[in-house]
This record gives structure tokens, sequence and C-alpha cells, in this order.
């Protein structure tokens, strides 16, 4: 090729060159708009596969420019956290529709993602309450519900996989243990060898023991022990010196059941010779004796009342009595000839026994029997529910709350969710002495049976006595 060629060629591809730049701005700056606006026109109107085929021939044409321009529009456009743009409420309302498994999945996602998760209360509180748990609404920090939340998922799990509880044993008596009673984490027991104990449950010691006669029934606070006994007495221990401050003689069968009131100086006491008699607490008098149950008298309690009705005001001192078909209802007074209020029973003619536990807590009384849980509004006497669970005929009742109720039979101790009526965990008893009566095993802490919240999970379940007269316990295993 000749210099003269190579020249022409090079001005050919100069000119061009100009000339292109020059229509270029010249569009730019007359008709670019109207151009971009029927590109944009045309291109709305294909299909989405010409759609794609128009672009992957721009991004051909593109360079580098072009290309990094279009990286950066599609990060904003592509990965845009919305989480992080929305106003926090509308925020809190999206997440309330979101299950908790899915929320806490949603925490991976970035630490701004995990600071608004966990700042939904509402969110959190209400995964609690499903689970079983109490709500606290004074606590104020936000982040606290999810901490709680997952400690109660935790411990639900613990529940299901049968993995709560763990036991121990306290030796001691050398005789049979009949009489048991719980309180404030100290455990008392009363033995056919003429003693009674004090255990602290945490530790297993052995805080007091003193002389007692044989004993059925025990109940005892800082001060003092009442002993139930096989002798047809009650009578008044002092816990320090161990000496006996009061004997309440009057009854012509074995004593099964006591509860006492120091407030009303007041002690119950329900016996085999089929009445309930009134003492006074502090003189072992005799106030009041009453009839009308035709079997033994295995269960007294002495509580408030909690609701209004014809018969009774909230504040109101209530006493029920139980036997094998009947619990009969009185109001505490110092009358001679004090009638009973009401008698509840499952059935007319007595072919269904109730079990020897009795839950009363001035709303609801409930009591367990072959046909299943009957609980009775306290205001109306009405039977408001039955709940039945497959084989209900040996199981007996332990403890009863507003979420969850204590249940047990020969071989498990259950937990039932009352709400569902579903048993959500059981765990294995050991072969334990069995008893008619009902006093020789015992529910320990209660408050949890309305609600868990973290704290309350602790300490004594169950205890029952063994024939090697032993006693086995059943306590919350520490939070993993």
């Amino acid at each position: 090729m000749s210099f003269n060629t190579i020249l022409q060629t090079s001005l050919c591809i100069f000119f061009k060159h100009k000339a292109g730049k020059f229509l270029h701005n010249l569009m730019e700056k007359k008709d670019f708009e109207a151009w971009l606006d029927n590109i944009s026109i045309t291109f709305l109107s294909l299909t989405d596969l010409q759609k794609n085929e128009t672009l992957d021939h721009l991004i051909s044409l593109s360079g580098a420019v072009q290309l990094r321009h279009l990286s950066n529009n599609l990060e904003i456009l592509l990965k845009r956290d919305f989480l992080k743009l929305l106003p926090l409420e509308l925020s809190f309302y999206l997440l309330k529709w979101l299950d908790p498994h899915t929320l806490l999945t949603c925490c991976l996602v970035s630490k701004q993602w995990n600071k608004v998760i966990s700042a939904c209360t509402e969110v959190w509180q209400t995964a609690c309450k499903n689970l079983g748990w109490q709500i606290d609404d004074s606590v104020q920090d936000p982040l606290h519900w999810k901490k709680v939340y997952l400690k109660a998922i935790l411990r639900m799990k613990q529940l299901k996989d049968h993995e709560a509880f763990e036991t121990s044993s306290l030796i001691g008596h050398s005789a049979r243990v009949y009489a048991l009673y719980y309180r404030d984490g100290l455990l008392c027991t009363g033995s056919d060898d003429l003693s009674a104990k004090l255990w602290d449950v945490s530790t297993g010691q052995c805080i007091y023991g003193i002389q007692t006669h044989t004993c059925a029934t025990v109940k005892f606070d800082e001060q003092k022990l009442v002993t139930g006994s096989f002798d047809n007495t009650v009578a008044c221990w002092e816990w320090s010196s161990g000496a006996k401050t009061q004997h309440f003689r009057g009854h012509t069968g074995a004593v099964f059941s006591v509860d006492y009131n120091d407030e009303l100086d007041v002690l119950v006491s329900g016996s085999a010779d089929f009445t309930v008699k009134v003492w006074a607490l502090s003189t072992g008098t005799c106030l009041n004796t009453l009839t009308g149950h035709t079997e033994w008298v295995t269960k007294v309690v002495l509580q408030k009342c909690k609701v209004k009705s014809l018969m009774h005001s909230p504040g109101d001192y209530i006493l029920l009595s139980a036997d094998k078909y009947e619990i009969k209802i009185w109001p505490i007074g110092r009358e001679i000839n004090c009638k009973c209020l009401k008698t509840l029973s499952v059935s007319e003619d007595r072919s269904i026994s109730l079990q020897p536990r009795l839950h009363f807590d001035g709303k609801y009384i409930v009591c367990s029997s072959a046909l299943g849980l009957y609980q009775w509004d306290f205001a109306s006497y009405d039977i408001v529910r039955v709940i039945k669970t497959s084989d209900f005929s040996n199981v007996s009742l332990l403890g009863f709350g507003e979420i969850f109720a204590l249940l047990f039979d020969n071989r498990y101790l259950y937990i039932m969710d009352v709400r569902t009526e579903e048993l959500i965990s059981r765990w294995p008893l050991p072969e334990y002495r069995k008893s008619k009566r009902g006093s020789s095993f015992l529910a320990g802490e209660m408050s949890w049976l309305n609600g868990l919240n973290g704290q309350n999970d602790t300490g004594l379940v169950f205890a029952t006595s063994m024939p090697d007269h032993s006693i086995h316990l059943v306590l919350w295993k520490e939070h993993g």
C-alpha cells in the first residue's frame, strides 16, 4: 500500500470520527430526549424474551464505563434493604406476621436486621405467651423479650425431649413415710418411726428431726409443725425444741388431713371417723364438728374466696372437705350447727370415685376421677370443664394452674398444657409406695403452673415415699 493510500484512509477515518462526534453532540442537544422516549415506548411493547435479548445486545455494545455504571445501579435496585429503609413502626408491623423460627433466621442477615427484630417487643412477648410463659409488662428493655424467648424455647424443648428434670433421694427414716408437706424449698416428712424431719431440698440436708407420734399428715411453718396421726389425734410441735405445744383430742378415727390459719386462730382436721373438726389453734379447744360425709375425709383445705356469689364474698374464708365420692363446702364460723353450703360430685349413684387430691385457689375447684379432671366454678358451683385423656382412670392430680397441670400415675409424671389439654412432657417414676389417701406424694413448687418465667422453673417438682423408707425427689434441671 502506497503512502498516499494510507494518508487518504487516515483522513477519511478522522473526518468520519469528527462528523460522528458532531452529530452525537448535536443529538444530545436537540433530539436525545425524543429519541429516548421512542426507544422506551418500543421497549415496553416487547415481550420479556425480546427485552432480555435487547439488554444482552446493549451490554455487548457497552464499554467499561457503561458496565461499571450498570453494576452500581443494579446493586441499588436489586439489593435494597427494606427493613433498614422502612420506618421502625412499619417494620414491627410486618415482623408480626412472621413466626419466631423465621425471625430467628432473619436475625442472621445483618447486624441491622438483628437489632430491629430483637427490639420488636410485641412479637417476642406473644411468642413467649404461646409457649406458656408469664409476661411482666413492667420490663422496659426492648431487647429483653427475645432473650426470654430463647430461654423459653430451650426449656420447652427439654420438656418435650424428657430432659428437663433430674432425681435425688432423701435418706434418714427407719420406717414407712406416710406424710409429706412442702413449702419454700423445705420438705417435711412424717414417718411410722415416730419422727418428723425437715429437709432442705436443694442440699438434701436434714435441718430438724423431732420425735412425734405416727404421722398420717403434716403441715408446718417457720416455728411449728402440725401433725395428724393414726392415733386419732392432732398435735402441734415446736421445731427448735421438739416440744409438743398443743394436743387436739376428739376424733375417733385416724386423722388424714390438716390445715390451719394463724390469722383466724383456726385448725381444721379430716378423719376416718367421717367428720371434720374445727379447733382453736392456740388452745386446742374443739369449736365445731362438721358431719355429713359417709366416707373417710381424706382432704381438708382452708382458703380465701376470690369470687363473689350468693353464698360468699371475696376475702371470706372457706373450708373444703373431700371423701371418696364428694367435696363439701363449708363456711368458717363458730356456729355449732354449721351447715354445708354445697356438695359436689361427679356421679349421683357414686359409681365414679374421686382421687384423693384436691386443688382450690379461691376461684376454681379441681379434682381428678376415673372420668378425667373436673373443674368447678366456685362462684356458681357449676362444672365448667372436664378434661379427658386416654387411660385417665389411673391418673391423679398433683397441681393445676392457668397454663399447666401436673399429673401422675403408676409409671410417669405428666405435664399437661391445660389450654390445649395435651400432655407435653412425661418423666419416669420408680415403684413408689402407694397410698389410697393421697398423702405419700405431693407437688413441689407450684407457681410455674400459672406460666413459666425463667426463674420459677427451679427446685422441687415432685416427691414421693419409697418402699425402702427413702424419699424420691424430682427436681428441675438447671438451664443449659
